[in-house]
């Protein structure tokens, strides 16, 4: 399964491109419902994404708003950090280089205290 629960309060999915994508953001957004948890999203089978995932992207950024919890993309290629780039969402979500490195971002945040 492509998402998967670290923790009680971490999830991590492993993104591809589509139809994949867009079945497992619809997955993960479906899963939040019951459970709300932190989200890191890994890019690294990420090759190109279209109007409908950053529309998804989006939607999921504003319910993870909602729910005060934190999303987190990491190993992200430089052509998909390009469409970022050029579309300003680089300014909208938080990055990191790797899966490890965004755990250990939101494992500090929620241990500081920081969570809304």
């Amino acid at each position: 399964m492509a998402i998967q629960k670290w923790s009680d309060d971490i999830r991590v999915a492993e993104l591809c491109d589509d139809p994949q994508f867009s079945e497992d953001m619809t997955l993960l957004m479906d899963g939040l419902d019951g459970s709300p948890s932190d989200v890191v999203l890994n890019f690294a089978g990420v090759g190109f994404m279209n109007s409908s995932n950053v529309a998804k992207l989006l939607r999921l950024r504003k319910k993870m708003m909602q729910l005060g919890r934190r999303l987190i993309i990491c190993d992200i290629n430089s052509h998909v950090q390009g469409i970022f780039s050029v579309t300003g969402l680089d300014k909208m979500f938080d990055f990191a280089g790797d899966v490890s490195t965004a755990l250990a971002t939101v494992q500090l945040s929620n241990g500081g205290g920081d969570k809304g």
